[in-house]
């Protein structure tokens, strides 16, 4: 019976982040897979990052985790999504090589010290009365930790569905897992059910993109990692079109044959990734929608059809398909299909994603109710980080939501709960313009560099940023003479002043920026795009950012005052029956979390306050 510090459950986004984060803070480490084919597998989209989740992205870059990395090796195509908006909600996707992403992953956890890889179905997880866990796989081996992540994605009891038929299968074909489940009920756990999809892969050279809208991407912009000096270049290209009347009527005319409809489909399934089927259901007034056909590796004629998930039968698949713009003479390579899945409440987790009930116990990705890479491998990180923390016996962290996508995610979840998979948007971050894509590292690399993750050369690349920007913020001080800047302001569409004038005052005017006066002037030489990018948000937004920091201020506040893990809610006089019940299922760590649970109302924060208070008071009284 061999012995780990920790055993991380499934290799997917959110286990791989686990173990690395596991294994880089000195913790010897089991990744157990189910199939080491599946490593890091790009099951649905080919890509990484997309609106809200590019920031995830960079934020476990900045922490210290492997996505980001990986994502810049191996990417296709970059784009910064939203750039013609606010950078609040700017954030950059990547077209993403899958077969690469893969085998840069599996590489990269193969050649991690204290990380043991190993295939392996867990069917069994007991609590030994010295806090200690046995693991038991479906050949019979016994394996002991003493903190494990379970990070099984969506492959608990998982169920492919096509039409009227039916296979027990993970998603691709890959086996699942069907005994683990019954552990986590054995446990105390709460399960859900769920439900996602994936649409087809067609044969590239079966489509006629002479007739279609190409899609080209971004050159010179920020990557994912800080740690990627060199720019990246594009080498694909991905194309736009549509679906017409006769796509949606064929659709119509078979909905009794759709399982979404039919009740064959019993999980819940995401509202803001619907299938085709449901999309023309819903908006029935829509004469069209978008279709994006995008390269799955360089190493495949397989093409994804993005929008275009189903779970129909596979003749009407192909009737759907052949009936869109470019795409009449399409060979379909793997039919779409919908899984379902168990997951868990997730509002057993403390926001450490510990279980609440049992310690050293930790749960990440998919297996929370979330959907999406970023979003696993996100949670992955501070699954594992925590975990590492929790055997070193030391304080865990928890990221507010003012620290970081992150924490909004995670908050999110374990607060609210979710019913249906969780998707990461930017509405869902009140302080996203200080969250920003760029700045991740200077919110989150020193937290990554206190527990561990953060190696030297990251460290000194952090600091090499700050170093520079503060010395560019020197310049911004910087005057002008009116003739000076004539042909800058004409150029731009600006009056001219009559007098001296700042660089910071002129970039503060709306058609300029830091980019078009360094262009004219020079004023930035020797900065790279990072810092310029940088300085031009801060200076343009200073009055936003100064309110959002405000705002955080407030926020902090409540969030400092911590709620005694004794506290009888049930015994509390003045709250509504509706709020108890509420606060005593979540057991919220602070006012601030508890103003966040769906059914507590200010009136019962107010009054959970003084009593919070009172309690608090109380017991120091008796300790004295």
């Amino acid at each position: 019976m061999e012995k780990f510090d920790a055993i991380v459950i499934g290799a997917g986004h959110a286990g791989c982040e686990a173990g690395l984060a596991l294994a880089r803070m000195g913790q010897k480490t089991l990744l157990l897979t189910l199939n080491l084919d599946a490593v890091a597998f790009l099951a649905c989209n080919p890509s990484i990052g997309g609106t809200a989740k590019g920031q995830l992205v960079s934020e476990i870059d900045a922490l210290g985790g492997q996505m980001g990395i990986n994502a810049d090796k191996t990417m296709l195509q970059l784009r910064m999504l939203n750039g013609g908006k606010g950078p609040a909600v700017q954030s950059l996707r990547a077209q993403t090589d899958k077969v690469e992403y893969h085998n840069e992953m599996k590489k990269t956890i193969e050649n991690c010290d204290n990380l043991f890889l190993r295939q392996g179905e867990v069917v069994d997880i007991i609590n030994l009365d010295n806090g200690e866990k046995k693991i038991l796989t479906a050949l019979g081996q016994e394996f002991i930790c003493r903190a494990v992540v379970f990070a099984t994605g969506v492959y608990l009891k998982s169920r492919i569905i096509i039409g009227d038929y039916t296979k027990d299968s993970g998603p691709n074909g890959f086996a699942n897992a069907q005994l683990l489940s019954d552990s986590l009920l054995r446990l105390g756990i709460k399960l859900l059910r769920f439900k996602t999809g994936t649409p087809a892969r067609i044969n590239g050279r079966s489509i006629d993109y002479s007739v279609l809208d190409k899609q080209v991407g971004d050159e010179n912009i920020q990557n994912f990692s800080f740690i990627t000096k060199k720019r990246l270049k594009n080498r694909a290209y991905c194309y736009l079109t549509y679906t017409n009347e006769e796509t949606h009527k064929i659709i119509r005319d078979n909905l009794d044959k759709a399982p979404v409809f039919s009740g064959l489909i019993k999980g819940v399934g995401p509202r803001y990734c619907p299938s085709i089927e449901t999309k023309i259901v819903r908006f029935a007034d829509k004469e069209r929608h978008q279709l994006f056909l995008e390269p799955e590796a360089l190493s495949t004629q397989e093409v994804y059809i993005q929008g275009f998930s189903t779970s129909m039968p596979v003749d009407v698949q192909e009737k759907m398909i052949k009936s869109i713009k470019g795409l009449e003479k399409a060979e379909v390579m793997r039919d779409s299909y919908a899984i379902e899945y168990d997951c868990i409440e997730p509002t057993q987790l403390n926001p450490t994603l510990e279980l609440k009930a049992i310690k050293g116990m930790f749960f990440a990705g998919q297996i929370n109710g979330t959907s999406g890479y970023e979003e696993a491998g996100a949670q992955g990180i501070v699954a594992g980080i925590n975990a590492g923390l929790y055997l070193q016996s030391k304080e865990m962290i928890t990221l507010k939501r003012s620290d970081g996508y992150i924490g909004v995610l995670i908050d999110d979840i374990v607060t609210k709960g979710t019913n249906e998979p969780y998707r990461m948007m930017t509405s869902r971050a009140e302080y996203r313009l200080l969250l920003r894509q760029d700045n991740a590292d200077l919110r989150l690399t020193e937290i990554g560099r206190a527990v561990g993750l953060v190696d030297d050369k990251r460290w000194k690349i952090f600091n090499k940023k700050r170093e520079n920007l503060l010395k560019i913020e020197k310049l911004l001080d910087r005057k002008f003479k009116a003739g000076e800047i004539e042909k800058l302001f004409e150029e731009n569409g600006e009056s001219l002043p009559r007098e001296s004038m700042t660089v910071r005052d002129m970039m503060k005017r709306s058609r300029l920026d830091a980019f078009k006066i360094d262009k004219e002037l020079g004023v930035f030489e020797g900065f790279d795009f990072e810092i310029i990018n940088e300085i031009n948000i801060m200076v343009k937004y200073e009055g936003y950012l100064k309110q959002q920091e405000e705002d955080i201020e407030k926020f902090r506040k409540n969030e400092m005052i911590k709620i005694d893990e004794d506290f009888d809610y049930k015994s509390a006089q003045g709250l509504r029956l509706e709020a108890i019940e509420k606060l005593d299922e979540i057991r919220p760590l602070s006012i601030g979390q508890a103003s966040r649970i769906s059914g507590v109302s200010p009136s019962d924060i107010a009054v959970l306050s003084v009593l919070v208070k009172k309690h608090h008071d109380l017991k120091m009284k008796n300790l004295k």
